[in-house]
C-alpha cells in the first residue's frame, strides 16, 4: 500500500495503483482522463462488461488489465492501492465495501449512496478498517463556482441573501441506459443525479440548512424517475438557496444568480471541462478548462455592470489533492460526511414538500 509518510510530490514516490470500476462517461472522462494524466497514479485495472467500452479502455490505458465483473477486483487487491467506483449508483455501496474489505482505499462517484443510512454505515466501516474514503464532487472545481467562491471570500457582494443555481437542459425523450429506469430507492432520478452537485455547492458556500421546501416531479412519465426538481433551502446563516434541476428546459436560465447587500453576480452556461473532455481534449490541451469570453460572469455593483475575468476549471485538482492525502495522511479533498449531509436533504425533498430541519 502507499506509504502515509511519503509526499506525492516526491519523485521517488511510487504511483498509486488504481482500479476504475465502470467505464461509461464518468469512468472514461471524469476519472480515467485525470488519473491517466497524473504521474502520481497508475491505472492498473478497469472494469466494464461492455465489449466496446473494453476496447476503448485498452486503447486509453494500454497497460491496464480489463475485467468484466467489478466484484472480482478483489482478486487483484495485492496489486492495487485505490479503487474508484463509478458504476450505476445502486452498486456504489456494495463495491466500496468489497474494495475496503480487501484493504484498499476508495473514491466513490456521486451519488455516494442510495440513502444517508447506507452512506453513514460506509463511513463507519471505512473508519473501522482504517481505509481512506472520499467522494468525487468534481463540481467544486468548476470554473464558475471557483470564481463565485473567490467573490464571496473577498466580500465583493456583501452578505448574500439569495443564491440561485441551475442545471437545466432539453431532453424531451428522456434519459438513456440505466438512468431511464433506475428507481429513486436505488439512487435514480434527476434529484439524485444533479442534487449532489447543487446541494453540495450550496452547503460549501453557505453552511447547514434549517428548512427545506421542495417540488420533485416526473413530468410526462408519472411512472418514471423524477425529471424536474425545485428546492428552496434556508441556511442557518439566513441565506436562501434556490436550486433548480430539469431535463425539460428548452431555454436555460442563469447557471448562477447571486444577490447580496453590496451587489449581484450571474453567469450563464456550464463549466467547459466536460464538453472539452468529450471532444478529446484533456489537461494537457492549451486552454483546457478556461471559460470563453461569452461564458464569463457579470458583476453589478452600484448600477455598474462589469464582466468578471474568465475562470479556469480544474477537475484534476481533486486527484492531486487526493494523492497528497493518501501519501501524507492529510485530509481527503472531499469528506464523505459532506455527501451524507446532501443525501439527507435529497431524502427530505422526496419525503415531504416542506420539512423543518431545526
Amino acid at each position: 500500500m502507499a506509504s502515509l509518510s511519503t509526499p506525492s510530490g516526491d519523485p521517488a514516490a511510487k504511483p498509486l495503483r488504481t482500479a476504475i470500476l465502470g467505464y461509461g462517461v464518468a469512468g472514461r472522462f471524469f476519472h480515467g482522463t485525470f488519473l491517466g494524466s497524473n504521474p502520481a497514479y497508475e491505472v492498473a485495472v478497469i472494469s466494464t462488461a461492455d465489449p466496446d467500452r473494453a476496447v476503448q479502455a485498452r486503447e486509453d490505458h494500454p497497460g491496464a488489465l480489463v475485467i468484466a465483473d467489478p466484484r472480482t477486483v478483489v482478486d487483484h487487491a495485492g496489486d492495487l492501492d485505490l479503487v474508484v467506483v463509478c458504476t450505476p449508483p445502486s452498486s456504489h455501496v456494495e463495491l466500496a465495501r468489497v474494495a475496503m474489505r480487501a484493504g484498499l482505499d476508495v473514491v466513490v462517484d456521486k451519488p455516494f449512496a442510495p440513502s444517508s443510512k447506507e452512506g453513514t454505515e460506509l463511513i463507519a466501516e471505512a473508519s473501522q478498517a482504517g481505509r481512506r474514503l472520499s467522494v468525487f464532487q468534481n463540481r467544486r472545481y468548476d470554473a464558475d463556482f471557483l470564481t463565485l467562491r473567490s467573490l464571496l471570500e473577498e466580500g465583493t457582494l456583501g452578505a448574500v441573501h439569495t443564491f440561485e443555481s441551475r442545471f437545466e437542459w432539453w431532453k424531451p425523450t428522456g434519459e438513456r441506459s440505466w438512468k431511464a429506469s433506475t428507481p429513486v430507492k436505488d439512487g435514480g432520478g434527476i434529484l439524485f443525479d444533479l442534487g449532489p452537485h447543487l446541494i453540495d455547492q450550496a452547503l460549501q458556500l453557505f453552511g447547514p440548512v434549517s428548512e427545506l421546501q421542495a417540488h420533485v416531479r416526473s413530468v410526462g412519465n408519472e411512472l418514471g424517475p423524477d425529471n424536474t426538481a425545485h428546492l428552496c433551502l434556508t441556511h442557518a446563516n439566513g441565506t436562501i438557496s434556490r436550486l433548480i434541476m430539469s431535463s425539460l428546459s428548452a431555454l436555460e436560465g442563469p447557471r448562477f444568480h447571486v444577490s447580496g447587500t453590496e451587489g449581484a453576480w450571474r453567469t450563464y452556461g456550464k463549466d467547459p471541462q466536460e464538453a472539452a473532455l468529450r471532444s478529446g481534449a484533456g489537461p494537457g490541451t492549451p486552454g483546457f478548462g478556461q471559460e470563453s469570453e461569452a461564458e464569463r460572469g457579470e458583476l453589478s455593483i452600484d448600477g455598474q455592470f462589469d464582466p468578471t475575468p474568465a475562470g479556469t476549471g480544474d477537475y484534476g485538482r481533486y486527484y492531486r489533492e487526493l494523492a497528497d492525502a493518501l501519501n501524507t495522511g492529510a485530509p481527503v479533498p472531499v469528506e464523505p460526511q459532506d455527501a451524507v449531509d446532501a443525501l439527507r436533504l435529497i431524502e427530505a425533498a422526496h419525503r415531504a414538500p416542506h420539512t423543518n430541519l431545526r
